[in-house]
């Protein structure tokens, strides 16, 4: 074959996907996959807690490890966080651009702290600015918005949202809080704290709930990657999400558009937890850790469209005030049919960036449990169980894929243990790697692929990474051009994959032309060699 004739990593990936539906290949998306990082995140004072570990307390609460890709195992490289500084970090969120991870601090008692760090690639942490106070207790969430220039935080135990304004530069807080919303509407709280008297919210009986559900209890807070102007946030302690106009100008949390419940309204309660879009289909899944499913809506595009167009129009959003842009067609169990479900809750939702799976963690069943999406009709992005999987330990609080979606890292929080397990993203079975470590009570593990200062080309090359991806990761025959989705600003945990937008059609176009035009020459070459 004539040197000029060899395609590109993009091409030779279409060229696959012309001769199998699906290739079992890995995604190649990133040269940063060998300077992978681990931030990882353990509980240090139980009584500040809404819930009950049974671990045991960090006396530092931040490790950092290099994650090596070969086999899976990981070598620590930090440990840090005073635990009578740095309490409870329990929820994380890499910059999607920059070496900046931020944590939050969960304590029921006082507000939460949001801290930031510039993080090296040799594991170093520097504290990046003083904590910034989170406005409310117990802070469980953050998201960043799509222009970068805001962080949105969620308050698990007095249900508060807060926005705060964000250096889109440097990744840097710039200071207090900006806007709140308060769904008690300034009431004071009904149920009281674990160390006050109240019910450990790691129990699913009748009086732990019916005392979770006396008061709003907002767990996450998603803007929706296709406008970003969607605030959907589950509230755990009324079974609902609610919908929020969020005005990305004015990064303020504005009309609450709608709410709805997480599930099919059985009069039990379903506690939705967390909320997440699928990559490629106008698709969301909510994880409900008190009834142990997964609902799935379909989500309105148009209607979306609708709000940002109003929007930007500076029209009155409260028009829009009862129509929701979800409406839910399936609900799934997470655990096994006999399994009882007063003996789990659900923990995190993930979808595999590869669009295929969806991934939930089981604490009491003490499980991972993989669904694959449907691809094709009119139950697309509906789910399909696989299997479920044991974790090595008990109550997998969060899970994380690597950067390239073929390791799966579970922190068994009660076990004081992180285990590794290899993803086959063929089927999507896992299996133990045979590594595990031992972390205490850890609760969160967020990948951070480094980014090199001394790259020049690191923009223009996730730019063309962008496009190979949207090449690479749709199903055959359904390559969408003129997306608007926004991935790297998704408020998944995995928040570290490169923006791809409208502006870069044409070009994918003239690839898309070119690499179709080189796929003929190759079957040509191929048929003559046979």
């Amino acid at each position: 074959m004539r040197v000029d004739m060899v395609p590109s990593k993009a091409i030779m990936a279409h060229a696959n996907s012309e001769f199998s539906t699906v290739s079992n290949e890995p995604i190649n998306t990133d040269t940063d996959d060998d300077h992978q990082l681990f931030f990882v995140t353990s509980y240090s004072n139980f009584d500040k807690l809404a819930h009950g570990p049974r671990g045991i307390e960090a006396q530092q609460s931040v490790h950092v490890y290099r994650f090596h890709p070969s086999d899976g195992s990981l070598c620590l490289l930090n440990i840090t966080g005073d635990a009578k500084t740095v309490i409870n970090p329990a929820f994380s969120r890499y910059h999607p651009r920059l070496n900046v991870v931020y944590t939050c601090t969960e304590d029921c008692h006082e507000n939460g702290k949001i801290f930031a760090y510039k993080i090296g690639s040799d594991g170093s942490l520097e504290q990046f600015g003083e904590p910034v106070d989170a406005g409310g207790t117990s802070t469980c969430y953050l998201t960043i918005d799509r222009a970068q220039k805001h962080m949105l935080a969620v308050n698990y135990w007095d249900s508060t949202l807060v926005v705060i304004p964000l250096d889109p530069e440097t990744g840097a807080m710039l200071g207090p809080i900006k806007n709140t919303y308060d769904p008690k509407q300034g009431k004071k709280m009904i149920a009281c704290a674990k160390k006050d008297g109240g019910v450990n919210h790691s129990c699913n009986d009748d009086t732990t709930i019916s005392a979770r559900q006396a008061d709003p209890h907002s767990h996450a807070l998603v803007l929706d990657p296709f406008v970003g102007r969607v605030a959907y946030v589950p509230d755990l302690g009324k079974d609902l999400i609610r919908e929020f106009y969020y005005d990305a100008t004015e990064g303020a949390i504005g009309v609450e558009l709608n709410v709805m419940p997480s599930g099919l309204c059985t009069g039990k309660p379903d506690g939705p937890r967390y909320f997440e879009f699928h990559p490629q289909y106008n698709i969301a899944y909510v994880v409900n850790e008190l009834s142990s499913t997964i609902a799935v809506f379909e989500v309105d595009r148009a209607l979306l469209n609708e709000i940002h167009a109003a929007s930007k129009a500076g029209e009155d959003m409260s028009r829009f005030k009862g129509r929701s842009t979800l409406r839910l067609v399936q609900s799934i169990s997470t655990i096994p049919g006999a399994f009882p479900t007063t003996m789990n809750t659900c923990g995190r939702i993930c979808v595999h960036k590869s669009g295929r799976f969806v991934v939930v963690s089981n604490r009491g069943h003490q499980s991972i449990t993989v669904f694959k999406v449907k691809s094709k009709g009119s139950k697309r992005g509906e789910l399909q169980n696989v299997g479920c999987y044991h974790t090595r330990g008990e109550t997998p609080r969060h899970f994380q894929f690597d950067h390239s979606g073929q390791y799966l890292l579970v922190a068994n929080q009660d076990s004081n243990s992180i285990a590794v397990f290899n993803f086959n993203i063929s089927n999507g079975e896992i299996k133990y790697s045979g590594n595990e470590y031992r972390v205490p009570s850890p609760n969160f593990v967020c990948c951070c692929p480094t980014y090199h200062d001394d790259d020049d080309t690191r923009n223009a090359s996730r730019s063309d990474l962008a496009a190979e991806m949207m090449v690479t990761t749709r199903p055959q025959n359904k390559v969408i051009l003129g997306s608007t989705y926004d991935e790297s600003s998704s408020d998944s945990e995995d928040s570290t994959v490169p923006v791809y937008r409208g502006q870069q059609d044409q070009s994918l176009k003239e690839e898309l032309a070119k690499a179709k035009a080189e796929i003929e020459e190759l079957k040509k070459l191929l048929a003559e060699k046979a």
